[in-house]
């Protein structure tokens, strides 16, 4: 009977330097932005529908993580920021 050779052993693949960040940090960082953003801003950024924009601010910013998001109408339209520190 043939014996088996060993198989060689893979390099793991290396965690990168830089970490991808995520849609929810991206949609934070728009925020914090001095001029916010506006839904359609936040819909082109991310392909989403206006629908989904208005849901990830509700549920995901303002009742899971507690993020004081205001809104205030402006000539471009309803403006969206977050006003706390980073």
């Amino acid at each position: 009977m043939a014996t088996r050779k060993p198989k060689a052993k893979t390099a793991k693949p290396v965690a990168s330097a830089t970490k991808r960040k995520s849609k929810q940090q991206r949609l934070i960082d728009m925020l914090h932005r001095p001029d916010g953003a506006t839904i359609p801003q936040m819909s082109k950024a991310f392909g989403w529908e206006p629908h989904t924009v208005r849901g990830a601010i509700s549920g995901a910013l303002r009742k899971r993580l507690g993020l004081p998001v205001i809104s205030t109408k402006e000539v471009r339209g309803r403006v969206y920021r977050l006003v706390s520190k980073r």
